[in-house]
């Protein structure tokens, strides 16, 4: 069994199921504890930095002889829950295949960097690697969130499942509420009451309509389009009054070009399209959270010594692929770091059967020092 192999047993096999998505979560402590002592056997200088009470990140250095380029890897240390799997913890290997939660999403691509980075210490290059194992990726990132405050690098590779190809863009989100105003009556007062549950149908029509428009005018060439969906509703007081206020959040997915500026003013106009052919229409739209999508330049640096090592050492071409999901490289890219997404495959990302792809994983792993080698020189 190959080292990475061990590595990623050990991962998968420690607890990091994210507190804020989990009440009683065991969070990243654990796990931070082991990549930091792993790093420090191997020779890697480490600092472990707690960002939130009880929330860890872990920053590996393997500093350079001086005059290269430095390259940041990064991947994240938490994983979703657990509900419905069978002895979570416990990873199972069958084949070619680890089992297990994470194993995929993404301790895999954790493995391929804390392997790298000990590879690296061998190599005596000129430029720093800075290895980035982050807390919260699966809720707010607020790991990355605090690497971005006090590190910066020539360019960075995240490790999520590619299936060793190139991802150069992903989408982004921004969650809104719109809030809809009633008039609160006795359910037998027509002429006083006002519904504000019925007045939300009307949002909820033309968002439809939106969405329906979005999706008919794919205009990115990894992404297609973007998306809308209502996300959760709730309204009225009870069955027998008018309801005074009826609350909508929803979820706007986007791609590079469409900023949170663009979003808004989609919403408003659906809101004030209604209220110009009803004045009794009142409504309100709150934003909530934006994260940004993603895209790098294929002809970057990065990406472009990353797909000739991959075509160099695994004899394929790789594909240049979007995907649909959010990721932290949007946080290193808005910093000023050239990012690109280059990871192991496998299945199972929040999902009850989940497994990474073990050959992959040492791939991946082989991959990033080779491009190591070249960007740090």
């Amino acid at each position: 069994m190959s080292e990475t192999t061990t590595l990623l047993q050990q991962l998968v096999a420690i607890d990091s199921v994210n507190p804020d998505l989990v009440a009683g979560g065991a969070g990243e402590f654990k796990i931070a504890r082991f990549v930091a002592d792993w790093l420090e056997r191997a020779g890697v200088e480490v600092a472990l930095d707690e960002v939130l009470p009880g929330r860890f990140n872990v920053v590996g250095i393997v500093r350079g002889t001086g005059g290269g380029r430095s390259l940041l890897l990064n991947a994240h240390m938490d994983t979703v829950g657990v509900t419905g799997m069978e002895r979570p913890h416990e990873p199972v290997i069958e084949g070619n295949r680890l089992y297990g939660r994470g194993a995929y999403d993404m301790k895999g691509g954790l493995a391929a960097i804390m392997s790298a980075a000990a590879r690296a210490k061998q190599l005596a290059l000129r430029g720093d690697v800075i290895i980035t194992a982050v807390a919260d990726e699966e809720y707010a990132s607020i790991g990355t969130q605090a690497i971005v405050k006090k590190w910066h690098a020539d360019a960075a590779i995240v490790t999520e499942p590619t299936e060793l190809n190139l991802c150069v863009a992903h989408k982004g989100f921004v969650w809104l509420e719109i809030s809809t105003q009633g008039i609160a009556a006795h359910g037998s007062l027509p002429h006083v009451g006002r519904d504000a549950i019925v007045k939300m149908g009307h949002v909820l029509v033309g968002l439809e309509k939106l969405n329906r428009t979005l999706l008919e005018h794919p205009t990115s060439r990894y992404l297609g389009s973007g998306s809308l969906h209502a996300s959760l509703i709730e309204g009225g007081q009870e069955l027998s009054s008018y309801p005074e206020r009826c609350l909508l959040q929803i979820e706007r997915r986007t791609i590079p070009g469409e900023t949170v500026e663009v979003v808004e003013a989609q919403i408003r106009a659906i809101l004030e399209q209604i209220a110009a052919i009803d004045p009794s229409f009142l409504a309100s739209v709150r934003t909530t959270l934006v994260r940004e999508a993603f895209e790098v330049a294929e002809d970057a640096t990065i990406v472009q010594m990353l797909k000739r090592q991959v075509r160099e050492m695994l004899h394929d071409e790789p594909e240049m692929v979007g995907n649909a999901a959010w990721m932290d490289s949007a946080l290193l890219s808005a910093a000023g770091i050239p990012t690109v997404i280059f990871g192991p495959g496998g299945t199972g990302a929040h999902a009850i059967v989940e497994w990474s792809d073990l050959q992959q994983v040492q791939r991946c792993s082989d991959v990033l020092v080779a491009t190591l080698q070249e960007f740090c020189g």
